[in-house]
Formats: structure tokens, sequence, C-alpha cells
């Protein structure tokens, strides 16, 4: 196999701010959820927020890229399908990914997508609790024609992030992506992106799954969001039908991973939380490494584990090459 995962997901530029629980209120945004936006909405915003907090910093970003640049930092072999413009923020994105190693075909296609590549204001308060809001931009037009099949065969996994399931093209290009991967034995893996998909698009979350994928990760908003249940283990039996295994991270109390037959609980790390930011995506990025890599489930989660531990430690969604590679050293 050439890839140990390929990724399809949102391309966007994340621009990080440190604001108020007062500036969310004064501007209607729900807190600790991702909301769609439009680019009139995006650019009263991120006045706003440049004139009353600076930027804090800009990086490459989107759930699944953010994944994927760990499984690619930590030594695995990536490929990522998305979609940016042919402006400065396309170019910075593209420049972003390979520079974590990460393959693309964006410097064949970028130079011929007019529009504007995706951006996403990333609202940390005080309490660590990131909010975030998105204006898509080209990347709501992510479809079939950008997936690249060839690249597909020749992974590992395929990796879907839920939040592709806002645009009726992007969600058909998952269940194309599916199709060819099922065809070429290439495992999937998907993650419900955050509580307002799987609130709002749940049939949609249902119609990517399909008959089922290999892995399914969620946090426990999400689990009862998507189910409908009060209850971690009524959740979890709601669930696995979907899945052969389910990883569902549960905050302070660590995650547990859970298969057909049994449950393995993994612990969390005691840290402080300074931006939570990138934590699931780091979390299932480093697990998808570990699974790729043939370690067990328990080795997979402590290294997803201490990987999520310190990147709420850090502002952005991202560590270095050098914090990956001494995380290895860990496990």
């Amino acid at each position: 196999m050439k890839y140990d995962v390929y990724g399809i997901g949102n391309a966007l530029v994340d621009k990080e701010f440190e604001v108020t629980d007062a500036f969310l209120t004064a501007e209607g945004i729900e807190k600790g959820l991702m909301t769609l936006i439009d680019e009139e909405r995006h650019n009263h915003l991120l006045a706003s927020l440049k004139q009353s907090f600076g930027l804090k910093k800009r990086a490459g970003g989107g759930s699944a890229a953010n994944s994927i640049v760990a499984v690619s930092q930590f030594g695995g072999k990536t490929f990522y399908a998305c979609k940016v413009a042919n402006d400065e923020f396309g170019e910075f994105y593209m420049h972003d990914l390979h520079a974590a190693g990460v393959d693309t075909r964006l410097d064949q296609v970028r130079c011929s997508s007019e529009g504007k590549t995706g951006k996403c204001m990333v609202m940390v308060t005080p309490d660590a609790e990131r909010t975030m809001n998105t204006y898509l931009g080209i990347t709501s037009d992510f479809s079939a024609a950008e997936l690249h099949y060839e690249e597909l065969k020749q992974s590992k996994y395929l990796y879907v992030e839920g939040y592709l399931v806002t645009s009726d093209t992007s969600r058909a290009a998952v269940l194309a992506a599916r199709k060819v991967a099922k065809q070429h034995g290439v495992k999937m893996a998907m993650t419900f992106s955050d509580p307002s998909m799987a609130t709002y698009f749940k049939s949609g979350l249902v119609e990517m799954l399909g008959e089922g994928v290999d892995v399914l990760f969620c946090n426990e908003e999400e689990a009862f969001a998507f189910t409908g249940q009060t209850t971690l283990p009524a959740a979890i039996q709601a669930l696995k039908p979907l899945t052969h295994k389910l990883v569902i991270t549960l905050g302070s109390e660590g995650a547990l991973v859970v298969n057909a037959d049994s449950e393995v609980k993994i612990a969390a790390q005691k840290v402080k939380p300074l931006d939570t930011n990138g934590a699931g995506d780091m979390f299932a990025g480093a697990f998808l490494y570990g699974l790729t890599q043939g370690l067990s489930d328990a080795q997979a989660g402590d290294l997803a584990s201490k990987a999520a531990a310190q990147i709420i430690q850090v502002y952005g969604a991202r560590l270095t090459k050098q914090v990956h590679q001494d995380l290895l050293k860990t496990i």
C-alpha cells in the first residue's frame, strides 16, 4: 500500500482568537459548536474580532486535515483530497499540507479553481472551550471530481469527516469514495466531527455511514445527539451496529474503544487545558496512525490520549513533528 490513510474533508484556513463569553453573547454565537456562516457574516465577525482581540494565530485547518497531518507527523504515509481556490489562502493551505508531509493534487487543480478558499474563525474562551464559525467558500463545492481514485485505491484506510454532510455535492463524494474503497478492500473510518452535525444533519450522516464503517469516532455529546439516548451504555448499544470499532472520547474521563465483544478503557492525561480546538482531530489521527502500524487498541488509545493532552496545552490544532516523535517514544 502506498498510503496508510487517505482523507477527505473541508479545506479551511483557521484564524484563532482569544475571546470573552460576553463577546459570544453579544454576537449571538452559540458557544461550543461549529456554525456555518455566509461571507458577509464572516467579514463582519472578522473585523469585529480583529478590532476587539487581535489575531492569535493563522494555520491550516479542517477536521480531517488536522487528523491526516497528525498521521503524517507520526510517520505515516498520507494523502488528502480537498478543494481550495486559486487565491493566497489556497496557496498557503497547499504549502502547509505539503510541509507536513501530506501528499495532495492541489498543485495541479488549484489554479483552475475560481472562488474563495474556506476560512474558520476559532474563538477560544477563558475556559479553553472552542467555538467555531465557518465560511466554507469553495470547499462547499468539494465533489467526486476532486477524489483522485488512484491514490484512494492504494490506501489502507479512507478517513471521512462528518462536516462534509452539510453539502449535497460533498455528501455525494463521500458515497462515491466509500464505493471505490469497498471495491478495493480499503477500510473506512469516519468521525461525526461536531454535536451540531449529529443534531441537525443526522439523516445525512446515516447516508454517509451506509452499511457501516470499520472505525467510528465521536465524543460523548455527539453520541447522545445522534442516538437520542441519555446514558453512555445505551448510546453505545445504539452505535455498535454501525461500526466494527467504536471510539468514544469522554473528555477528562478518557476514552472507550468498543469492539463487538470487548471494551478497552483509555485513561485521560491530567493536564490544564489552554485551547481544546483540535483535540478530537488529534485523538483520531493518533489512533489511526496506531491502527495502521499494528498497535493494539490500548496502545493506539494511549498514544491518542497523550497526543490530545499535548494539543490542548497549546493554541491551534497542530503540533510540531518533534512533539509527535517524542510521543511515540512513550508508547
